[in-house]
């Protein structure tokens, strides 16, 4: 028996939208509608219209979708790194508020450098997405010269803008790391260090908090600030708590800058016979889910990564619908979330 194969462009070799008309006895353009708007048709048609596309294995065309509607269905994300639990959390949230949409999502981690912010934006461009999601407000001459040129509605994440022309959704670095610092100095301590890496524009902002509370209570000192590039791990932790109490001895308490640092720095003590909080008192950021488990557990900043992604692909939608938002800058807050270890 002789069977009929699906009828094909010549061109490409791909089943066609006219194929799966063919199959499902319908037009051309109400076959594309049962694809692209589904509500739009009767069920009947629709169903006859889907099993067409499941015999033929039909792949609908994003590219002619985009040409046809001016839009590509498509966002852009940049996050500074796809292993920290901080932009997955971000992600799970970006990804479950566009799913309803059926938007596409081009993931790029920029390594926290600004070559590679530029050349992943460049590639994305091409794309023609329908929006951007960034972290951060800070970026290069020529990033900021794309996404002007550009006239793609974009969304920063993770910080609070001062431009209000500037979408953002996040919270104050800057006032969370005062915040974590004020609560030590209320805890009693006077010799309070900082421990910061990676040094993004996020840690220099919490860096700075911590410096404006300790000069308010006339604390500041700078040989109790280690600010290194080297990006943040359980093991720098471990070493630049050391290299804080040789430098500074007599202190009391350690703001590291985030939880990876600041679980380091308490396995060390634990390994040296230091107490904690007994002898030094601990602290993080960003309340990883390890940092309720340790012993003694992490007293942290609990920062809203899942709510920041799913608020900023929430505003950036209401944006490509060309909605006018109500508000520009939604701050999501921190949480200071008092554990054992501080």
């Amino acid at each position: 028996m002789s069977r009929i194969q699906p009828a094909k462009s010549r061109a490409s070799g791909k089943v066609t939208l006219a194929a799966v008309a063919e199959r499902a006895g319908v037009a051309t353009m109400t076959a594309s509608r049962a694809i692209t708007q589904p509500d739009m048709v009767s069920e009947t048609l629709r169903t006859r219209v889907q099993q067409a596309v499941a015999e033929l294995g039909y792949v609908p065309n994003r590219a002619a979708r985009a040409l046809a509607s001016a839009q590509s269905k498509v966002i852009a994300v940049l996050v500074p790194s796809l292993s920290n639990a901080v932009f997955t959390a971000v992600l799970a949230g970006i990804q479950d508020a566009l799913d309803a949409d059926d938007y596409q999502i081009l993931i790029g981690n920029t390594r926290y450098s600004d070559a590679e912010e530029e050349k992943l934006l460049g590639i994305y461009m091409q794309s023609n997405p329908d929006g951007i999601l960034l972290s951060g407000l800070t970026h290069s001459a020529r990033v900021q010269q794309m996404l002007t040129s550009s006239q793609v509605p974009i969304v920063s994440m993770m910080d609070m803008a001062t431009n209000p022309e500037q979408l953002s959704v996040g919270f104050s670095q800057f006032q969370a790391g005062q915040a974590m610092t004020q609560y030590l100095i209320g805890k009693g301590h006077r010799r309070i260090g900082f421990i910061g890496a990676q040094l993004d524009e996020r840690t220099l902002k919490r860096a700075e908090g911590y410096r404006a509370a300790m000069q308010q209570a006339g604390l500041a000192d700078p040989a109790l600030e280690i600010m290194v590039e080297d990006p943040s791990t359980i093991a720098l932790g471990a070493e630049l708590v050391g290299r804080m109490l040789e430098q500074a001895p007599d202190c009391q308490a350690i703001f590291c800058c985030n939880d990876d640092l600041a679980h380091g720095a308490i396995f060390q003590c634990q390994r040296s016979g230091i107490a904690v909080p007994g002898r030094l008192a601990i602290c993080g950021f960003n309340d990883l889910p390890a940092s309720a488990w340790m012993n003694p557990s992490v007293t942290t900043v609990g920062t809203p990564r899942y709510q920041i992604g799913f608020e900023a692909a929430t505003l950036l939608r209401a944006l490509i619908k060309g909605e006018q938002p109500e508000v520009t800058q939604i701050d999501l807050g921190f949480t200071l979330m008092e554990r054992e270890s501080a």
